[in-house]
């Protein structure tokens, strides 16, 4: 077992996204990232080396903080091997516990108790190659939510015939972002009702109470 990842930051705030948006949440960043989307908002963490942390020090901070609801992020936290053992010791402790991936990553082996917030890569992100098929096998509803983060119309039509070609609207919780400004929240939600899809209309809920730079580690 890894004792060790290398840890980013560590912050509570208002959880932006997924099913649980707007719940009081802790966060634990880990950095680097081998991908490199055209619309990442976690350049500097993506980029970092990091802090070599202990998996026992990272749950210690999340007790502390009095936080039930906790989220790894990164970067992309599944790049390190410690972000399974990791995950699971916070699961251990006794809280909700919520994953932000981008795909690129099996998720077969998360603890069952984690909840899985999966991004389903969307040709405008520039890394539509990177996502790892075989999760598409691990979907079960009420554990695991896909987002999409869409840039224009046509990555809103291919994320469509993503969602109906692999029948995830009975598989699992369906999110979809607009990549702002690329695309316009009114614009989005128009589609979204167009779509006749159980699509949830995603905005970055953080970045609306906390405008950038300001929302990095909010």
């Amino acid at each position: 077992m890894t004792e060790t990842i290398r840890l980013y930051s560590f912050f509570v705030s208002i959880q932006g996204e997924s099913t649980r948006a707007g719940l009081p949440c802790a966060f634990v960043r880990l950095a680097g990232c081998p991908l490199a989307c055209a619309f990442c908002d976690t350049v500097p963490a993506r980029d970092a080396a990091g802090i070599e942390t202990g998996i026992p020090e990272i749950v210690a901070r999340v007790l502390a903080a009095g936080q039930r609801l906790v989220e790894v992020t990164g970067g992309e936290p599944l790049a390190q091997p410690g972000a399974i053992p990791l995950l699971a010791a916070l699961a251990d402790a006794g809280l909700e516990v919520m994953l932000e991936t981008s795909g690129a990553f099996p998720i077969r082996g998360v603890d069952p108790r984690v909840r899985v917030v999966m991004d389903i890569k969307t040709p405008g992100s520039g890394m539509a190659e990177s996502f790892c098929a075989k999760n598409l096998d691990a979907l079960v509803r009420g554990h695991h939510e896909v987002k999409f983060v869409v840039t224009s119309r046509a990555d809103f039509d291919w994320a469509v015939a993503r969602v109906r070609g692999a029948g995830l609207a009975d598989r699992c919780d369906l999110l979809v972002s607009p990549a702002h400004p690329l695309v316009a929240y009114a614009e989005l939600a128009e589609w979204v009702l167009a779509s006749g899809l159980p699509l949830r209309f995603q905005p970055q809920l953080h970045r609306l109470i906390w405008p950038a730079p300001q929302a990095e580690e909010r």
